[in-house]
């Protein structure tokens, strides 16, 4: 599920960066944006956690759009809402321990884009 997981150095991911990359992931695309927008972007460690976590939760709602197009498959999408509610909050949880980790697809297109380095 999770690829290339390495700690991050101290020095690099203070308590608030790594509270501010907690908050991408659980709070919804309001924190990933002001990270972006602000001068928290200069901070490594919020900006990747911003910039995954911004398009985790894009490519979330376009697939639950899909999916509630879909009368049959659409009934389930409260059970996915579930899934990926508990996976924001995994993803959530490696930030704030000061984790880097790479989501499998978000992670390599947000890197073929330039997002991320």
């Amino acid at each position: 599920m999770l690829e290339n997981i390495r700690k991050a150095p101290a020095e690099e991911a203070g308590d608030q960066d790594r509270l501010m990359a907690l908050l991408a992931y659980i709070i919804g695309i309001i924190v990933p944006l002001i990270i972006l927008l602000t001068d928290m972007k200069n901070r490594p460690f919020q900006k990747y956690h911003a910039v995954q976590a911004l398009v985790a939760q894009i490519a979330l709602v376009l697939i639950f759009f899909a999916l509630g197009l879909i009368p049959i498959i659409g009934c389930i999408t409260p059970l996915l809402g579930l899934v990926a509610l508990v996976l924001f909050i995994y993803w959530g949880i490696q930030a704030y321990q000061g984790n880097y980790f790479g989501i499998p697809v978000i992670t390599a297109f947000a890197r073929q884009q330039g997002w991320l380095s």
